[in-house]
């Protein structure tokens, strides 16, 4: 199925090869190959009026997902009715929040892309933290996929949900 990584912003370079890389790692760990996703590297002025738009939230962000489907339970698969149904959803990647975000930290830009981007994939299958019990079910999942693209690639990626809510 498709997967795209479109890069919508000219703010911050961005190297979509590695991303797509790692993200395919992740793809095939979670076992989604078949659906199809869109991955959107934005800038802050977009990911600020897509936050306020669906989150009542008027801030940039790192990473906004917006699942296909509903009612998505952590760790149980959508099953599709139909072939246009094979469709995770989209994950916005506020690209230049992130690259501001490692110029402070001093962390690596193009990892930090790869962890936020799995977060949000994560989220598409219906994880989260809004709970101390549903952080630890997402931790889990990312530790995991994140272990994997490790394997692959030699780096030392950690989840980006390293603490509750």
């Amino acid at each position: 199925m498709s997967f795209i990584v479109r890069n919508v912003q000219r703010v911050v370079p961005l190297r979509r090869a590695p991303l797509r890389f790692n993200l395919n790692i992740a793809r095939n760990c979670l076992g989604v190959k078949r659906f199809d996703l869109a991955v959107i590297c934005t800038n802050n002025t977009m990911i600020r009026k897509i936050n306020k738009t669906y989150r009542g939230k008027d801030t940039a962000t790192d990473v906004l997902s917006f699942p296909f489907h509903e009612e998505l339970q952590p760790g149980i698969l959508p099953i599709p009715s139909f072939k246009d149904e094979y469709n995770l959803g989209d994950i916005y990647l506020g690209v230049e929040f992130i690259y501001q975000q490692c110029q402070e930290t001093k962390d690596d830009y193009n990892s930090t892309l790869t962890v936020t981007a799995v977060h949000g994939l994560c989220h598409l299958l219906g994880y989260r933290h809004d709970t101390e019990e549903q952080w630890k079910r997402m931790f889990e999942k990312e530790n995991k996929v994140l272990m994997e693209i490790n394997k692959v690639t030699g780096y030392s990626l950690k989840p980006l949900s390293t603490n509750c809510l």
